[in-house]
């Protein structure tokens, strides 16, 4: 994938199989950080943390999506470093043409604004390039620094949907934002200024 998108601190673009050291360490790192808030591993599942060929793989998957238009995965890359995920998934055409929208952060760069300039950058691809409708962000109640990007960004809680997700073992609550291609003409640009020119 050549994709690339450019803000004012991070790059964006899709992991490749030479990202492995660099993701892994991140990943391991930050385990008890990123693991309350993520689905539970299956135990039959590929090991992409420990094994560079199922990594490899997982790349190989979302490039599969890429072409396919059902999802859009990028890096997010802080001074050249990689720094976490943020990921179109569940791209849903006809009538809907909507996607859901997940992050993470290595948590030694939370809090200083990398995630939502990212938000803001592939809202800007989805609406913009991609013509999608509508995106949803769904984050677990507690996760006060995830809900403090969507609040942040001024993107629009349309309540509760209980028990949504399964997340580490669990059935969770989430609140679920959206925001419109409508609401993004109408403050897409002022979001812009603010976060990446």
């Amino acid at each position: 994938m050549t994709t690339t998108l450019i803000g004012r601190r991070v790059l964006l673009r899709p992991l490749k199989s030479g990202d492995f050291d660099q993701w892994r360490e991140v990943r391991v790192r930050n385990h008890d950080w990123l693991t309350k808030w993520e689905p539970e591993r299956s135990k039959k599942g590929p090991d992409t943390i420990g094994d560079p060929g199922a990594f490899s793989l997982r790349c190989h998957a979302r490039d599969r999506e890429w072409q396919l238009g059902t999802g859009y995965g990028f890096g997010i890359f802080v001074d050249g470093s990689f720094a976490g995920e943020i990921n179109l998934n569940s791209v849903q055409r006809g009538p809907f043409q909507n996607a859901y929208l997940g992050y993470w952060m290595d948590e030694a760069r939370c809090g200083q604004g990398y995630i939502p300039e990212s938000v803001v950058l592939v809202l800007r691809y989805a609406f913009g390039q991609l013509d999608l409708h509508r995106i949803q962000i769904s984050i677990v109640p507690r996760n006060d620094a995830s809900r403090r990007v969507v609040e942040k960004l001024g993107i629009r809680s349309e309540g509760t949907a209980v028990r949504y997700l399964e997340i580490n073992g669990v059935w969770e609550d989430h609140v679920r934002y959206a925001v419109t291609n409508e609401e993004w003409s109408a403050w897409g640009g002022s979001l812009s200024a603010k976060w990446l020119d």
